[in-house]
């Protein structure tokens, strides 16, 4: 399932550097001293030069060119894991909608997946970089049998993460993308809530302003809480939010 990624430069804030992983969920500055600026070009619009512009100073983005990430939204997952402790070594992890992989990048890192023993499967119609130490499918994972597929990619074992950053391409509606994103959210949730282990955790995007009464029943009703997350990583312009469900209770006993 293809997500968009989504500001200007200057020392505010910046990706952690490569080192120990710690449990802060902090990250380390890494400063830039010029603003770079792009000119508007014939043919191209303001609006994509000034994204041009942010990708060129966001230092997110710099960071993870350096370190071999497939893209910024790494960090946002390195983060949220930092403060919640969502991966584990040893942990088996599906990461829906995983182009262009920085998720499932991450995965394979903090859970030790290596190609003698897979530990991560990621899903997206999109094709994707080759990550050693994970199993990519490209098909849509609204597919009848994805999850199946999934599964069997696991080596038939119920992971303990299911990862969402998933989102409809956007219309220019804001009612209507926020509607076919929920959507998304829904599907992926009684996905994890099918296959996951006991004690698992569900991580997905939605947007600010409207997560249905409804899902966050259900979400409270099977695991044990449920958080709203925006990482460091994630623009502060950015309508973008995460739902964070941990440690799933497949009997759906009431919270305590």
């Amino acid at each position: 399932m293809s997500k968009r990624k989504g500001g200007g430069g200057g020392p505010k804030a910046g990706p952690p550097k490569a080192g120990p992983r710690g449990r802060s969920g902090r990250s380390s500055v890494q400063s830039r001293s010029l603003t770079e600026r792009v000119k508007t070009a014939r043919g191209r619009r303001l609006s994509s030069t000034l994204w041009l512009q942010r990708q060129l100073n966001d230092p997110y983005v710099k960071q993870a060119k350096a370190e071999g990430y497939a893209s910024r939204a790494a960090y946002k997952l390195k983060e949220m894991d930092d403060r919640y402790g969502i991966l584990a070594q040893g942990n088996r992890v599906v990461d829906l909608g995983a182009a262009p992989g920085g998720w499932t990048q991450v995965s394979v890192e903090r859970t030790g997946s290596t190609p003698e023993d897979i530990r991560v499967v990621g899903i997206d119609y999109l094709k994707m970089i080759e990550i050693p130490g994970a199993v990519i499918l490209e098909k849509d994972f609204l597919d009848e049998d994805a999850p199946e597929q999934l599964i069997a990619a696991l080596g038939g074992e119920a992971p303990d993460v299911v990862l969402s950053d998933m989102a409809a391409p956007t219309t220019g509606h804001r009612r209507t993308d926020h509607l076919r994103t929920m959507h998304l959210v829904e599907v992926a949730l009684d996905f994890a809530m099918s296959v996951l282990k006991p004690g698992g955790h569900f991580l997905c995007k939605t947007f600010q302003g409207g997560t249905e009464a409804a899902l966050l029943d259900t979400m409270k009703h099977h695991f044990r809480s449920v958080h709203h997350v925006k990482p460091p990583a994630s623009r502060s312009g950015s309508v973008e939010l995460y739902l964070l469900a941990l440690e799933f209770r497949s009997d759906g006993a009431a919270r305590r």
